[in-house]
């Protein structure tokens, strides 16, 4: 008898366990209208030279940098983070993740090429397709940026954020985990403007 009530017991605080992990993740999805003050945004500096091999790939990929005023949307561009497009987001990042081979570039920006779905690639790859398999989904081209960071490291990276209701999140290839751009441990120098992809905006010598 006492064995059953053990196992009774083992299975309800299972049962517990998960509903508070289900409750936490509802709560990040659908932010309560009176906590959004509490969630951090990124603010945009002054308007900034785009990095010169997003230049490039913009000449290269014509469509990636196209404006595209048929996806002009309400306040700014945010997107309402529903369970559909937070399970996009992770698919995104975890496939892309896993088809591009990590592969350093080592020669400096001379190097950059900024190539979307190649076999191989550093940041700067794995960021625009991840921006490009996004917005072919469906995601508003305002709401999903590249910006450009400084690793604790002091290494120059690129990583993609997607603008939403209930905050600013990061897509990177150094992790496997969407998180806000806040817990990030990077300093923001750059990011994309919502109003057209192919302006840049400052984010000041700010780390979060």
């Amino acid at each position: 008898m006492r064995k059953v009530v053990k196992f009774l017991a083992a299975v309800a605080a299972v049962v517990v366990a998960v509903g508070a992990q289900q409750s936490a993740e509802a709560a990040f999805v659908g932010a309560p209208l009176g906590l959004r003050g509490a969630i951090q945004y990124i603010k945009f500096d002054q308007p900034t030279l785009a990095p010169m091999a997003f230049t490039l790939f913009c000449l290269k990929y014509k469509d990636e940098c196209k404006p595209r005023p048929q996806q002009i949307v309400f306040r700014g561009g945010r997107l309402k983070l529903t369970p559909q497009r937070l399970a996009q987001m992770q698919e995104v990042n975890r496939q892309v993740n896993a088809a591009i081979r990590p592969e350093a570039n080592l020669e400096g920006l001379r190097g950059e090429k900024w190539l979307l779905h190649p076999a191989s690639g550093d940041c700067n790859d794995y960021a625009v397709t991840k921006r490009h398999e996004l917005i072919a989904k469906g995601f508003s081209a305002r709401s999903v940026l590249l910006s450009e960071v400084v690793t604790t490291w002091g290494e120059h990276h690129l990583v993609v954020v997607v603008r939403t209701f209930s905050g600013d999140l990061v897509l990177d290839n150094l992790s496997g985990h969407i998180m806000p751009w806040s817990k990030k441990s990077y300093r923001w120098v750059r990011i994309q403007s919502p109003k057209n992809p192919n302006y840049w905006a400052a984010l000041g010598d700010r780390a979060v």
